[in-house]
């Protein structure tokens, strides 16, 4: 028999997980942190989101919930070793154990199921417990998040994460017996020993709780904690029960006895927006005076001391409490999701790990395979770093080293920007720097990567040659759900970031990251950050906007509206947003009859925002452009738009930011994340740029341009890019350039790679599976007569024991 790809992956890790200390040189994300990491590390899965100890404490269960591998890995504490790797078809949030400890309970994400495994020291899977009727293509409907026990052991309390609702099971007869309704998105559950339930809104601003009767659980009161509370924790006493509002940095305190939020602990980056930080995980100190917080964003824990009577209920007002207080933080590795505390050690899980690499096998014609661990999200790996539990006076230098990583420290002052007045924002989709500007000359390219050379992107290349270009610009997205939101809001939050990889790994998800949830426009989005976008900014500072494509829905009536009150208003409706059978050059031409009108008028908008996406291409879909004809006229639209606003009144006064949202979708050979930069204006200066950029160094640079402020701490204490700009413009317009291979050429029908690309979902950007998407470019580059190796399908859920 042989093994699935993912899973002789997984043995692989298994093998290889022994505890080793963080690398000495300090290593940049995409993001611009740098890690430097404390205490030792523990490789890990794909994307682990939740941990919890075994009934003895002698082991971790840590839920796998990433691109290539779901399921679950015991981890001995005493050895530091993965001693179990439990495969299943879906994984997502949920551990909990049975206060007898003879069960573990882990969720199954999409298959709408709980798997429960037998546990003595290890897992064996005994049966499952399902929720809906068996998923069809659309995946999961109640998609089961966090899990909790009563104290008796009778019921297993379920949230379903799609469903809105929290399930109680008969643990004896493992059936459902009741559903109750909780709000949207529920995310954690957790018990006290009164056997009181506390179930967090992900999707609102509550916690639910419910009271066990004889007659079944009865609804309690809705406690308000602030908008998309995640992860909770009690203290000893159950009269404080601790609440994440990620996107917002801070933790909720809550009275348990009167249901009712009694004190916010504020968690943001010292002098940073309240945004960024992201805490999503809690542990609280053996002797309940520490709570120790899993900072996603800042790649650290938060250290808070909590006051006399922190655990046993001290007074506490809304305007928060001066004996509680952030004393300091731990540097760990990438994003970290979750912590426990036992004794004088922490465990803390990093989502991310040690982050990401080159990616040349990627995709790219000429390779031998075609390896997920090339993918953008598939070169995640998770990590479970092993510490101390800081005492008092060692906690200013570990903080220090955490402000160092993530630029806190003040800066000198930033160089001053030349007078620009307008800002035009572009967007486009997917693409690295080796697979466009590759063969640059003078840039730091690899020439055997470029897939888009000179003759497909003219425009490109010389816009690079006259303008100056960045070899060192980095995406902070790994994709499209999370790209669009970092371009636009400086950041992503921690709904993208923990669902993401099970929507591009089509294990069924909606795609809730442009303003829709669960396919419509919502009240109150899931996704959104607190602080709001660009246009928010642009509104709040009253500054002029105008938006064309980004954020938008196509109507019946076949007009575009944005999914965010303020932009629609502000939105030009008669230009096309997600649409594959419309070029980008008729997209240039809609804006270019806009602009010329503004021109007349003398009304062009301080900020401009617009979307041009068919550099994504349709693959090898019969009767479609192929994908150097959709580049092509990509570039070519881009080329016309530069050249009208260097024919116009306001050339002196503009700049052009041109940017991919992520750069999923192709091989680099310095990383997975660099992408192309074009900086457009009459003050720039020839030549390559070595330094670090990424997408929220243009948006600091944007918001410094327009006197926006900043919504994120990754805008706040970004980059501005300064040195690309000389003291004297040179006004002279440039010329479009058009594309030396043909426009208008399309797939041919009749090949496995049309059969292939039949079978994608285009009706958005990256909701295609992403497998088969690769598998149809890759017939289409190569041809039929070189294989693309198969991905084998995996077992239901297999358990592997490695000792």
């Amino acid at each position: 028999m042989r093994l699935p790809h993912s899973l002789i992956l997984l043995i692989a890790l298994a093998l290889a997980a022994g505890c080793a200390r963080a690398p000495s040189e300090p290593k940049r994300l995409p993001t611009g942190a740098v890690l430097d990491p404390a205490g030792q590390s523990i490789p890990l899965g794909s994307m682990p989101v939740a941990m919890v100890f075994s009934p003895d404490s002698t082991r971790a269960v840590a839920v796998l919930s990433g691109y290539r591998d779901q399921g679950a890995q015991v981890i001995d504490l005493a050895s530091r070793r993965v001693v179990q790797t439990i495969v299943q078809p879906a994984a997502f949030l949920g551990a909990a154990f049975t206060p007898d400890g003879r069960t573990l309970f882990v969720s199954g994400g999409n298959r709408d199921v709980v798997y429960a495994y037998a546990w003595r020291d290890s897992a064996v899977l005994a049966d499952s417990i399902a929720f809906a009727p068996p998923p069809d293509s659309t995946g999961g409907r109640v998609y089961p998040s966090g899990l909790a026990c009563s104290p008796d052991g009778s019921r297993l309390y379920v949230a379903g994460n799609l469903s809105d609702s929290l399930y109680v099971v008969d643990i004896a007869t493992r059936r459902v017996a009741r559903r109750v309704a909780t709000g949207r998105y529920p995310y954690g559950v957790i018990t006290d020993r009164d056997g009181r339930v506390f179930v967090s809104a992900w999707g609102a601003s509550w916690v639910a709780t419910f009271t066990p009767q004889p007659r079944g659980l009865v609804a309690g009161p809705r406690i308000e904690v602030g908008r998309h509370p995640s992860a909770m924790a009690l203290d000893e006493s159950a009269s404080r029960l601790y609440v994440t509002c990620a996107a917002s940095d801070r933790i909720a305190v809550v009275d348990t006895r009167a249901a009712a939020k009694v004190a916010d602990l504020a968690d943001s980056a010292p002098g940073g927006p309240p945004e960024g930080s992201t805490p999503n995980g809690l542990a609280l100190a053996p002797d309940g005076r520490r709570l120790y917080v899993a900072e996603a964003d800042n790649n650290a824990i938060a250290v808070f001391a909590l006051g006399a009577g922190g655990a046993a209920g001290a007074t506490r007002t809304g305007a928060g409490v001066a004996s509680d207080s952030l004393i300091g933080r731990i540097p760990v590795e990438w994003y970290p999701m979750a912590v426990l505390a036992r004794g004088d050690s922490l465990w803390v899980l990093n989502g991310k790990g040690h982050g990401t690499a080159p990616n040349p096998g990627f995709g790219h014609p000429g390779r031998k395979s075609v390896d997920r661990s090339q993918y953008t999200l598939g070169q995640t790996t998770g990590s479970l770093s092993c510490l101390a539990s800081p005492a008092d006076r060692e906690l200013p230098a570990l903080s220090k080293r955490v402000a160092a990583a993530n630029t806190w420290d003040p800066q000198a002052k930033p160089a001053a920007l030349p007078p620009f007045r307008h800002v035009v924002y572009i967007i486009r989709e997917n693409r690295t720097f080796d697979q466009v500007l590759g063969d640059l000359p003078t840039a730091d390219g690899d020439t055997s990567l470029t897939f888009f050379p000179r003759a497909v992107t003219p425009n490109a290349h010389a816009l690079a040659e006259r303008f100056g270009i960045f070899d060192r610009f980095f995406v902070n997205a790994e994709v499209s759900a999370d790209g669009h939101n970092w371009s636009t809001a400086a950041y992503a939050s921690d709904y993208v970031e923990k669902t993401v990889p099970s929507v591009y790994s089509n294990r069924g998800r909606t795609y809730d990251y442009d303003g829709q949830n669960r396919g419509h426009v919502a009240d109150d989005d899931v996704n959104a950050p607190s602080t709001g976008y660009l246009w928010d900014l642009a509104q709040r500072a009253h500054v002029t906007l105008r938006n064309y494509g980004e954020f938008t829905v196509q109507l019946p009536n076949g007009h575009w509206a944005a999914t965010k009150p303020w932009l629609a208003a502000h939105t030009d409706s008669g230009y096309a947003g997600w649409d594959l059978d419309l070029p980008d050059t008729r997209r240039a031409e809609r804006w270019l009859a806009e602009f010329d009108r503004q021109v007349a008028g003398d009304s062009m908008p301080a900020l401009t925002i617009l979307w041009l996406p068919n550099d994504h291409t349709a693959g090898a879909a019969a009767g479609k452009p192929t994908p150097r004809a959709y580049v092509a006229t990509n570039d070519l639209a881009l080329g016309r738009i530069v050249e009208a606003i260097s024919r116009s009144r306001y050339w002196s006064s503009t700049i052009v930011f041109v940017l991919e949202d992520d750069a999923q979708d192709g091989p680099d050979h310095v990383d997975s994340h660099r992408s192309p930069l074009l900086v457009i204006s009459p003050y720039n200066r020839r030549g390559v740029v070595h330094r670090f950029a990424n997408t929220t160094d243009v948006i600091a640079t944007i918001d410094r341009i327009l006197h926006l402020g900043s919504m994120s701490q990754f805008d706040s204490f970004g980059r501005p890019l300064a040195s690309i700009f000389g003291a004297t413009p040179d006004t002279t317009p440039y010329a479009a350039l058009t594309p030396q291979v043909s426009m208008t050429e399309t797939n041919p029908s009749g090949t496995t790679a049309a059969r292939l690309s039949r079978q994608l979902d285009l009706s958005g950007e990256d909701r295609a599976d992403e497998e088969r998407f690769n598998r149809a470019l890759w017939l289409a580059v190569k041809g039929e007569a070189r294989p693309y190796p198969a991905r084998r399908s995996e077992p239901r859920a297999l358990v592997l024991n490695v000792r």
